[in-house]
């Protein structure tokens, strides 16, 4: 899914707004938004977008790197009413709805352009009502940040789960985590991101598993041999908007507000894909070997190994069926 933000657009979403919110313009709501990610991250360009689109309409005042509220602490923060908008975790929302827990599973999207068509399907409309429902917040749409790929010291070929047998893979703390890196098919071991350098350099560790940005970040790079394109988790949080601040708006001005989002968020998708390329190509000039594996054996193997665990005894029935459907 490549999107193209043109000055049209931007026109476009602006004269939506400006048509939507007239009576608004003398007094403006200030929706306070929450977020962990810092300034240069693409998702801070993402809101700056937003934010001057609905300029006139809304005054969003951001707060990034955990300034505000805590990673974690932002749903409640929405559920209280300290918070009007915020970027918040799948795994924040299934804490409070099991049901969701199956959005935060491996291999359940195959990339961003499946991510987004499930959140814009009737199956994806059913968990934003969930949420919606039971934890008071309007869900605008998934913030793509990048696919979790395998990195590996060594030059073993990985083609299938069975090839990731023995392979010591690092893994955050945390069972849901734990069993990931089973699904995968390699022996999860838990360590602290900051001794991720150093466990792959003394091989106390075979490998980690994380976004190519984060590889680039951390310069995991530098003490791997290969990079596995797994793309076994596909990275997202989502774009909330509490449902007192949403429902203060007609249903006009929701649709004119919820275009300026799609607007915000296409960019931010598309910048993270063209990033996620360019380091392809960054760690083959490196020297690391990058591949694809056979995807299909990986993600028959996780989907089931998930579908027998305790884990999937609150999911929808046939949920997977329907979301691998789209």
């Amino acid at each position: 899914m490549t999107i193209s933000l043109s000055r049209r657009a931007l026109m476009v979403g602006g004269l939506l707004l400006a048509a939507a919110f007239p009576a608004m313009a003398q007094d403006k709501p200030v929706l306070r938004f929450s977020a962990v990610f810092s300034e240069q991250d693409i998702r801070a360009e993402m809101m700056n977008l937003l934010t001057s689109q609905v300029a006139e309409a809304a005054t969003i005042e951001t707060y990034l790197g955990g300034n505000l509220f805590k990673q974690g602490t932002e749903l409640v923060a929405l559920q209280r009413g300290n918070l009007e908008m915020g970027n918040i975790a799948p795994q924040d929302v299934s804490n409070q709805i099991p049901a969701w827990s199956v959005l935060t599973s491996a291999y359940l999207f195959r990339d961003a352009a499946h991510l987004r068509a499930f959140f814009d399907s009737e199956v994806g409309a059913e968990f934003k009502q969930m949420a919606e429902d039971q934890l008071g917040i309007h869900i605008l749409g998934p913030t793509y940040f990048g696919a979790r790929q395998v990195g590996l010291r060594g030059d073993k070929k990985i083609s299938t789960p069975a090839d990731m047998a023995g392979i010591k893979l690092r893994m955050p703390g945390g069972d849901a985590w734990q069993f990931l890196g089973t699904a995968l098919g390699a022996n999860p071991t838990p360590m602290a991101y900051a001794e991720v350098y150093t466990g792959l350099q003394t091989g106390a560790i075979d490998g980690q598993d994380n976004p190519l940005p984060n590889v680039e970040n951390m310069k995991f790079y530098e003490v791997m041999d290969q990079i596995v394109l797994t793309s076994h988790l596909v990275g997202y949080d989502l774009l909330v908007i509490s449902k007192t601040a949403w429902d203060a708006m007609s249903p006009e001005q929701q649709e004119a507000f919820q275009a300026a989002a799609d607007v915000a968020i296409d960019f931010s998708q598309e910048e993270h894909l063209k990033r996620e390329a360019e380091l392809v190509e960054r760690f083959k000039s490196a020297g690391l070997d990058v591949y694809e594996p056979d995807l299909e054996a990986f993600r028959s193997h996780a989907q089931q190994m998930y579908l027998d665990s305790d884990l999937a005894s609150d999911w929808p029935e046939g949920v997977v069926d329907r979301i691998n459907g789209l």
